[in-house]
């Protein structure tokens, strides 16, 4: 049921110079999932029509009694139909805004206020979007709406206001950058969570170096979009996270490379607001990538909505199947039996906010659960309105036999265990890049698997990486911002919080081998993409790329040097000691994971080959650290072909087989590694008939 209040509005006319004031009674706020509009017929306004630059609105304020703020959103509506959010869901349990005004030029944001509110503080949305050159005169609206469905709490209108001056709201005028510029316009219609409204948008990127300008013609990508808001908490940030999916003229999903990136119809604006780095995400998918992994691609741009400029945000590929983004089979629905329904899924453990769907609950829950927690799989692809009952039944059943091969007597069993299951390097790479951030979400929330049919090879695959705003020192909360301790031991730190973490990592820690594997993928990672000194490298070279942007961020959402949550104490001043502290968190966490790192490093065996024989003369191979050129000696009792592979420490090759047929007797062999070899740990295989050798080698920097 929605209400509708006309307030007769009262002002005091002055000169051109001075602010006009309208103002009107309210009445009673409609609870229970209801919208009351109150409403002020505003006519005589002079000038009328209202811009960013000589004479526009200037302040809203509103005076009201609720028991419960945080069940209303306020939403200011002028007479040409936009609208502009004030407040949403600020005040937790507490009470009233008493006299409290939105206006642009205060540096406070309402979501940094604590009720009952009173005095100034800067609206959720964009106010300057009002003066956008309409006609002032005519019916504004503002808008509440309680969004609490129990109907115990209640709340008046007791007056609001609106206020034209010669300092209107107004935002400065962007008119270029070194990053790419994405243009968006709704044509005034309100951007919600759900469904997608159509909207056109331009993409302006010139090329590497080369800079873009607003007057510049759309030569990305220029057509029509479907948006909308996306995430879970992210959303009661000002800064709004958004969905997009590319779309024709009839909404139909087309696709299409953006920035380089390959062709698909979804894409997402992350907002990167509480991270004030703008790294996090951008920086774990690159890890992801580098250490072999598919993770979405991102590219920083800056962007605008309806002419407002709303700040530097991270484009990027939404996770989905995709021959470019998570390659596996397509799943028909009717592909029930066989080998045709053992892939390609995609589940996820996750909020059911935001994109959350249907699923299914574990058997097996988290190793602390006081609450009685239990742990939650989603369909993702399938989605849950596509998948069908035999697909369901199937993935269930076998994440059901991994979690029961994990838990059982014979886990660590290469055959019967977990092994048979899952694909284990996923697993430890996943741990790896989860420890060094310390994603206090990690494991637990916004956790991908995925799973091919089994003529592709079909184990269970942890990823693609995903969410990582709350990693890298992040969160105050949970040990979240702790450079020491281990963040898969999240019982340990929070017991009680709601989301705990599969029981599957301390029982994989059990497991010697697994241990070992870690250790050993450790030690090569932390000469290469997970060093200090490339984590650092990182960190500056984006810090400088993102420069200007940042600047133009932070003078619109006005935080650095404020407390948004989750940000841990101190908070840096200035962007320069946000990059400075990330690059202090990165060295202090890695020397503790670099001491306390499980396994055992002279024990791990990459190869797997327990029913070969090894050499009996093993030989040490030279030189040791080495550049390019790698010799070793091998006796030989006949003639045989001598096979020479170099892996890394997952058992994955780095370089293609090199085969020598060696003589009798000792011989000496020397291979050539070539340039593009990283620097890090690896092993080198040798093989001669039913023999082999494996050492411990370590490629030097070039």
């Amino acid at each position: 049921m929605k209400s509708i209040f006309t307030l007769f509005a009262s002002f005091c006319l002055f000169s051109f110079a001075q602010a006009q004031t309208f103002t009107g009674t309210g009445g009673a706020i409609s609870d229970n999932l209801d919208t009351t509009y109150y409403i002020i017929p505003v006519s005589g306004l002079s000038p009328a029509n209202i811009d960013t630059a000589v004479f526009g609105l200037e302040q809203v304020c509103i005076d009201l009694t609720h028991t419960k703020d945080r069940d209303l959103d306020i939403f200011l509506e002028s007479p040409d139909g936009t609208i502009v959010e004030l407040t949403t869901d600020n005040g937790d349990l507490d009470d009233n805004y008493t006299n409290t005004c939105f206006r642009w030029d205060v540096s406070t944001f309402i979501t940094a206020g604590t009720a009952p509110f009173t005095g100034a503080y800067k609206p959720e949305g964009l106010l300057p979007a009002i003066n956008n050159g309409q006609n002032g005169n005519g019916n504004w609206r503002l808008r509440v709406y309680d969004d609490n469905n129990t109907g115990n709490n209640t709340g008046n209108m007791i007056s609001w206001s609106i206020t034209f001056g010669t300092s209107p709201a107004a935002d400065f005028v962007f008119q270029s950058s070194n990053l790419p510029i994405i243009v968006i316009n709704t044509g005034n219609q309100t951007i919600v969570d759900e469904p997608k409204i159509m909207a056109d948008m331009g993409i302006i990127y010139n090329g590497p170096n080369i800079r873009n300008n607003m007057t510049d013609s759309f030569n990305n990508y220029n057509g029509k979009i479907g948006i909308e808001f996306r995430g879970s908490s992210s959303q009661g940030f000002p800064k709004k996270p958004y969905g997009i999916e590319l779309w024709d003229v009839n909404g139909n999903a087309i696709d299409s490379s953006l920035l380089g990136m390959p062709k698909e119809s979804d894409w997402i604006l992350f907002a990167s607001y509480s991270d004030k780095s703008l790294l996090n995400n951008a920086l774990s998918y690159h890890l992801a990538n580098q250490m072999g992994w598919y993770a979405p691609r991102t590219q920083h741009v800056e962007l605008t909505i309806n002419g407002q400029y709303m700040g530097v945000y991270v484009l990027m590929e939404k996770i989905k199947k995709d021959n470019n983004r998570v390659d596996i089979a397509t799943l028909q629905p009717t592909e029930i039996f066989g080998d045709d329904v053992t892939g390609g899924y995609i589940i996820k453990i996750d909020k059911s906010t935001g994109n959350g769907g249907a699923g299914w609950t574990s058997t097996f829950a988290p190793d602390t659960a006081p609450n009685g927690q239990t742990i939650y799989f989603q369909y993702e692809y399938p989605s849950d309105l596509i998948i069908v009952p035999q697909q369901e039944a199937y993935i269930q059943a076998y994440v059901d036999s991994f979690e029961t091969a994990l838990a059982g007597p014979n886990f660590a069993d290469t055959a019967l265990g977990y092994a048979r299951y899952m694909d284990v390097n996923s697993f430890i790479d996943y741990f790896l890049l989860n420890e060094m951030s310390r994603n206090v979400d990690g494991y637990r929330l916004s956790t991908y698997l995925y799973k091919d049919k089994m003529s592709n090879g079909g184990k269970l695959t942890i990823g693609p990486a995903w969410d990582y705003d709350l990693g890298w020192a992040n969160a105050d909360y949970c040990a979240g911002s702790d450079t020491t301790g281990w963040a898969y031991q999240f019982k340990n730190v929070c017991p009680g919080d709601y989301w705990q973490i599969p029981f599957w990592w301390d029982r994989l820690m059990q497991d010697p081998n697994f241990r070992d594997k870690v250790r050993c993928r450790w030690e090569e990672l932390k000469m290469t993409v997970l060093s200090v000194s490339y984590l650092h490298n990182y960190a500056d070279s984006m810090a400088l790329y993102l420069d200007e942007g940042q600047q133009r961020n932070f003078n619109t959402w006005l935080i650095l040097g404020n407390y948004v949550w989750p940000n841990p104490s101190p908070i840096p001043a200035d962007y320069a000691g946000e990059i400075t502290e990330i690059k202090n968190w990165m060295t202090a966490r890695w020397a503790w994971m670099d001491a306390n790192m499980p396994g055992i490093l002279g024990t791990c065996n990459p190869t797997g080959m327990a029913n070969e024989a090894p050499i009996e003369n093993p030989l040490v191979a030279f030189p040791n650290p080495f550049q390019q050129d790698l010799s070793f000696s091998i006796y030989l009792e006949q003639s045989e072909n001598v096979e020479v592979v170099l892996l890394n420490s997952l058992g994955q090759p780095v370089m293609a087989p090199q085969t020598r047929r060696a003589n009798a007797g000792t011989q000496n062999i020397t291979i050539d590694t070539g340039d593009g070899l990283a620097a890090g740990l690896y092993f080198l295989q040798i093989r001669a008939g039913n023999h082999y050798w494996t050492q411990t080698v370590t490629r030097l920097g070039q």
